[in-house]
């Protein structure tokens, strides 16, 4: 008797989910239908919330793969937390925290591409490249949008997913791309000396995570030139030492309007409409701070004798994105007056001015914007 009065329910609870989805389907492709008898794009999805610029409460949040779209990324502890909370202050920016999501699709369908047996299996499946890069776009944008709130302007962080620039590129063409750069032994002083977990990074190793990281970059350097246009690589040094100069010459680049509140992200940590942080990213605890130039030189004095003699062989790319790998202490450049007001005032101990301005003019002159850059952001 309990065993039929249970089978009966499942029935029914069957029929009302048929017919619950049967009326949502039939719903949304009137609402697809008058979408398209009206003359209006027919977009991936509407939100309903307003956006941080001041949009009506009503309204819905429109977003299509065309939507300006900003990504950024560089290999892990190379300043992308910083860049992404100093654009999360601008009120009509949101990035949001890593959705660690992202970079691992990517990975996926690199992996499908690459093997010529899965691509053949996925063709004769009917599952080919415009079915995925359709499928990706979808599933991109749905979380990039969804993990946070709307904005005017949507923003994804994810260090890793540059890994996949020139797809991205692909895929959403109206998309704009950020790539921090640091000094390689910095970042990866960073990642030891805060035990930052990196997959293939052997965090025993300097010269095992200085080979990863030289790979890694290069990856991401190559196809950011690649699509130069859409492409804008920022060097964490000069990004702390010159603030207001970078971010002005970034927003240009993204074709944002100017705000003097990506000067002063962490007075808007935590607030409504600001920069929200991660517990559980490494990067929390600096970012909090006023951006300052404590964690410039922390590496000097820790790599090990033999991969400092090594360095111009483990990492060339050091040389080519204007770092002088043999130079310890490095000259990053003199920092702006009210940079150093802010490492005085998070900092205990007096600053260390030679780990600043010891060196060449020649040891700077890589670090400074370059016309092309400059360009770009014109």
């Amino acid at each position: 008797m309990i065993g039929k009065l249970k089978q009966n329910l499942l029935v029914a609870c069957l029929v009302i989910s048929s017919v619950t989805v049967f009326y949502l389907g039939r719903h949304a492709m009137e609402c697809h239908h008058r979408f398209e008898e009206r003359g209006h794009p027919v977009v991936l999805g509407s939100l309903h919330a307003p956006l941080r610029a001041g949009q009506n409460l009503s309204s819905p949040f429109v977003y299509s793969k065309d939507m300006p779209l900003i990504f950024i990324g560089g290999v892990p502890r190379s300043g992308t937390t910083l860049m992404r909370a100093m654009l999360d202050a601008h009120p009509e920016v949101r990035c949001g925290e890593e959705t660690r999501v992202i970079p691992r699709i990517l990975a996926m369908k690199q992996m499908w591409s690459r093997s010529g047996r899965e691509k053949m299996r996925l063709d004769e499946a009917g599952v080919t490249d415009e079915v995925l890069d359709s499928a990706m776009q979808a599933f991109l944008l749905e979380i990039i949008v969804k993990h946070g709130e709307p904005a005017a302007y949507l923003c994804n962080k994810d260090p890793f997913a540059l890994k996949s620039l020139s797809y991205l590129a692909k895929i959403f063409p109206q998309a704009k791309f950020v790539l921090m750069i640091r000094d390689g032994r910095a970042s990866v002083h960073s990642m030891i000396s805060r035990k930052v977990t990196i997959a293939g990074f052997d965090l025993n190793s300097y010269r095992d995570c200085l080979t990863k990281w030289n790979r890694a970059i290069e990856t991401m350097y190559t196809q950011c030139l690649e699509v130069a246009d859409k492409c804008l690589p920022v060097h964490y040094e000069q990004l702390v030492l010159h603030p207001e100069k970078w971010m002005r010459t970034l927003l240009k680049f993204l074709n944002i309007p100017w705000n003097e509140a990506v000067l002063h992200h962490e007075e808007l940590i935590g607030k409504a409409g600001g920069v929200s942080l991660s517990k559980v990213e490494r990067s929390t605890d600096q970012v909090i701070k006023p951006v300052n130039v404590e964690a410039l030189s922390k590496w000097v004095g820790k790599i090990p004798a033999d991969v400092l003699r090594d360095m111009s062989v483990i990492a060339p790319m050091l040389s080519r994105l204007g770092y002088d790998p043999h130079a310890n202490p490095p000259n990053y450049g003199r920092p702006d007056p009210r940079v150093l007001d802010n490492t005085r005032r998070v900092t205990s101990s007096p600053l260390k001015p030679f780990l600043l301005i010891k060196g060449t003019l020649a040891d700077l002159r890589p670090h400074e914007p370059q016309p092309d850059e400059l360009q770009r952001a014109s």
